[in-house]
């Protein structure tokens, strides 16, 4: 029989309730490991991916008529080198910059390094943005290359995520 006294329910009323602690306690003790796992796992997940992600799309500059962004690769190193650098020489240049990039990140240890030289990949990655405006985007909205050079927003972010922990250091080193 349950009674109701001064400081709640007794006997089978505090089993229950008990039980219902024990449940609240498990789902707080499944968060808390959630927690630890993407603490330590996220990021690490993100900065493999971006440098995967910068691999291939790398790589696919080192063969000629493999990247749908070749003449804009081409072009916008000729804007930003006044006319020094294009044609094959601004892909090859690109896919080193963006698979060193890339495997830096992807090893982890080398990963400020990775930053660093995404950073400069993301100078010509975003220039066409302010050159080419008009191969981006029409009335009718972004083009398919517009798109393509809009989603490096989410990379960059990306970048910024990795280099909030990459600046940290690792835990006890400070």
């Amino acid at each position: 029989m349950t009674t109701i006294s001064a400081h709640g329910l007794s006997q089978a009323g505090t089993r229950r309730s008990a039980g219902h602690r024990s449940l609240a306690t498990r789902l707080a003790d499944a968060e808390g490991a959630l927690k630890a796992f993407l603490e330590r796992w996220s990021i690490p997940a993100l900065r493999v991916a971006l440098g995967a992600v910068f691999v291939v799309f790398g790589a696919l500059k080192f063969i000629p008529g493999a990247s749908p962004l070749e003449p804009l690769v081409e072009a916008t190193w000729g804007v930003l080198t006044f006319g020094l650098v294009g044609g094959q020489l601004a892909l090859v240049l690109t896919a080193v910059i963006e698979t060193t990039a890339g495997l830096l990140l992807i090893s982890g240890r080398f990963a400020r390094l990775g930053l660093v030289v995404l950073a400069i990949a993301f100078v010509g990655i975003l220039s066409p943005i302010v050159f080419f405006t008009d191969e981006l985007v029409t009335a009718a909205g972004p083009t398919l290359l517009g798109q393509y050079v809009a989603k490096n927003v989410v990379l960059i972010a990306a970048a910024l995520v990795i280099a909030s922990r990459a600046l940290r250091g690792r835990a006890g080193s400070r």
